[in-house]
């Protein structure tokens, strides 16, 4: 074999190839370290994503508020009860949820709990706002987003269950004490709060068309259609105040289900008799127009309008 002309010619035989051996068994050098422009590179990059990430949180957030807001206006509402006058069917502090389309569907009908405006009709119109526009303006906004989440809403609004709708003549009381719709007995002990009467106050009304007679459950403690009779419509309210029908109840937890319509005013013979037409003024049987006002006045008290949670009903 050829010897190799770079080798040293005094160098012992082998020292070459122990040589190699060595340089083989070193360990591979790792990579160079990074300069300055490469650690500049890597924090930008970092910004980067940190700003990507702020920017996306903050288009879902919008996105959600923005769902939310179509939702309230369009679909579903919470409400949030400030009151006694549908106990025990709904406490204080319960938070409803409200179906604003289903009436889209199908008519209002007896024994659906509603929440409906009152301004106008139980209520005095809220005045125009006269002071500065732009302040008017955040007090709007700021209004709007308490409502999303059942902390405030309007003065106005309330939660009844409707007893008569447009045509029917209700009555109390009959012999045994019971309200009749179109001369039919109702059987309301399961929902009436425990130890309550149908009423304690008489009346006799056909409702008038486009309007509804409504009762709070806690009879004995509830502003309701029976002691309204000096408010436009005597005691009814307008179908179209109805914002929509209380389905659900969703908090607290322990008191989550649904709000069925009760089986008495699903008797057939609710419907036979009535008819849609022009109705007299509300008549207060036996005379006791004065005394329920003056009933009025002690009951009020109890009659706060229900939250939008949009808001708190009574």
């Amino acid at each position: 074999m050829a010897a190799d002309p770079d080798a040293d010619p005094d160098a012992e035989p082998g020292a070459e190839a122990g040589e190699q051996a060595a340089a083989e068994q070193q360990p591979a050098q790792g990579p160079a370290k990074e300069g300055p422009a490469d650690s500049a590179e890597e924090a930008e990059t970092v910004k980067r994503r940190k700003r990507s990430f702020w920017r996306d949180l903050v288009v879902i957030v919008v996105a959600a508020l923005a769902l939310t807001i179509l939702l309230k206006a369009f679909v579903v509402q919470v409400f949030s009860i400030p009151s006694g006058s549908m106990e025990n069917t709904l406490l204080p502090g319960d938070r409803i949820l409200v179906s604003k389309v289903v009436y889209d569907f199908r008519p209002i009908a007896r024994g659906d709990i509603v929440v409906f405006s009152g301004a106008g009709s139980w209520d005095p119109p809220p005045p125009p706002y006269e002071g500065n526009a732009f302040v008017g303006f955040l007090d709007r906004v700021w209004s709007g987003a308490v409502s999303l989440v059942g902390i405030a809403g309007p003065d106005t609004d309330y939660v009844k269950r409707v007893i008569g709708v447009p045509g029917d003549h209700v009555v109390c009381c009959n012999s045994k004490g019971q309200v009749t719709v179109n001369g039919v007995p109702l059987s309301e002990s399961s929902y009436v709060f425990p130890g309550d009467a149908p009423s304690n106050m008489r009346f006799d009304i056909t409702v008038p068309a486009g309007r509804l007679w409504v009762m709070g459950d806690n009879r004995g403690d509830s502003d309701d259609s029976r002691y309204r009779g000096n408010s436009p419509g005597g005691g009814t309210i307008p179908e179209n105040e109805v914002v929509g029908r209380a389905f659900l109840i969703i908090w607290p937890f322990s008191r989550v289900s649904d709000l069925p319509i009760p089986n008495t005013f699903k008797q057939p013979a609710l419907t036979a008799a009535a008819a849609v037409s022009a109705a007299p003024p509300v008549t207060v049987a036996g005379g006791a127009a004065l005394a329920g006002a003056a009933f009025l006045t002690r009951r009020r008290r109890r009659s706060k309008p229900v939250a939008d949670c949009s808001r708190d009903q009574d």
